[in-house]
């Protein structure tokens, strides 16, 4: 009896296996970054919508806020903005300047590092937010992989801060993105994508649209940190 002949890799049904020098099929929903550079190297031509996105920068306030804008502004009237442990207190005026809808931020500040990653998890799993942004410093495989968990269930966005020092730890992250600061713009890498590696630096221009008083920030120093209510939206 003859063996069966295996079958040509182009003979398969799309999505069924990916190769690595194409990006892989996505069946998930995309949301366009506001960025053509960037959406023609990032596969389905934006940010994953129920995935981990990893963001790798040691410093705040280089633009990594602004690059989400574009498509945090798109969240229906019906979701949240979910913004866990940020290094500073997001900066009010300079987000209604921006185009969000300050009712729409709900802002979690937890005492210790066990209730961030519980609280980034239920903001993700909950189905209720538009995109969840958690600032995680360590966190281990096991808590990533219940992460990605939660936005895969919940098809929600989920972007995790963190340091550059996390770039040679493995992640089930499908996007990593390393954030360098440049003159008037940011450099983006793509460590990590579902397609072929790149050795391309993106350069993306940002826009200034903030308050004068705060050109350059979409946060405020901590020592704000008390008026921390101020962005805990409710709804009667």
């Amino acid at each position: 009896m003859n063996a069966a002949m295996p079958t040509p890799l182009a003979d398969l049904p799309p999505g069924l296996v990916w190769r690595a020098d194409s990006f892989a099929h996505v069946t998930e929903k995309t949301w366009p970054t506001g960025y053509a550079a960037l959406d023609a190297e990032l596969p389905g031509g934006g940010w994953p919508g129920g995935a981990i996105t990893e963001l790798l920068a040691d410093t705040p306030g280089i633009g990594s806020i602004e690059l989400l804008l574009p498509m945090l502004r798109r969240a229906p009237v019906e979701r949240w903005i979910a913004w866990v442990a940020p290094p500073c207190l997001p900066y009010a005026p300079a987000l209604a300047d921006a185009g969000l809808a300050l009712s729409q931020l709900i802002l979690i500040d937890p005492p210790q590092h066990s209730a961030l990653v519980w609280a980034t998890r239920q903001a993700t799993a909950s189905g209720a937010c538009h995109a969840v942004m958690a600032w995680v410093h360590k966190i281990d495989m096991a808590a990533l992989r219940r992460l990605q968990l939660a936005a895969e269930a919940s098809a929600t966005p989920l972007f995790l801060y963190r340091p550059l020092a996390a770039a040679s730890q493995p992640s089930p992250a499908c996007l990593r993105l390393q954030l360098t600061p440049e003159e008037n713009a940011i450099g983006i890498s793509i460590l990590k994508r579902r397609g072929p590696a790149s050795a391309r630096t993106l350069h993306l221009p940002l826009r200034k649209r903030y308050p004068a008083r705060n050109p350059h920030a979409l946060d405020s120093p901590d020592t704000a940190r008390p008026a921390l209510a101020s962005l805990h939206a409710r709804r009667g």
